[in-house]
């Protein structure tokens, strides 16, 4: 199922102003990362949205707020929002904010095709 087209471009204009946002075609969709931590994506018409361990069960707790199950396992940390959550300007804005905020919590992550050209030139 392709994303949601009009979701993804709203996020982009939330994201307009937060540097270092990177696009990535992910799980069927399109993931959004900072520092090279995917914290927010669409999947289908869904909003899918990291929030973390600690704000896991107070975000499935939110209206219209789902488990991520797309491996057939909860991905713990990790929701699907539906479209009625995110329906409002102001209700996609706050559950972004809770991403951009986890992740920025979280230390850069190193892409592996870095550690293969450093690997290769030590060799």
């Amino acid at each position: 199922m392709p994303c949601d087209e009009e979701l993804a471009q709203r996020v982009r204009q939330v994201l307009v102003d937060v540097p270092g946002v990177t696009e990535r075609k992910m799980f069927g969709g399109l993931a959004f990362m900072i520092r090279g931590n995917m914290f927010c994506g669409v999947v289908g018409q869904d909003l899918m949205v990291r929030v973390g361990p600690d704000r896991y069960q107070e975000a499935l707790a939110a209206s219209h707020a789902r488990l991520m199950d797309f491996t057939g396992r909860p991905l713990k940390g990790m929701v699907y929002v539906g479209v009625e959550g995110c329906k409002t300007d102001e209700a996609l804005r706050s559950w972004i904010d809770q991403a951009v905020s986890f992740a920025g919590s979280l230390p850069a992550k190193v892409s592996s095709r870095s550690v293969r050209q450093k690997t290769r030139r030590r060799q």
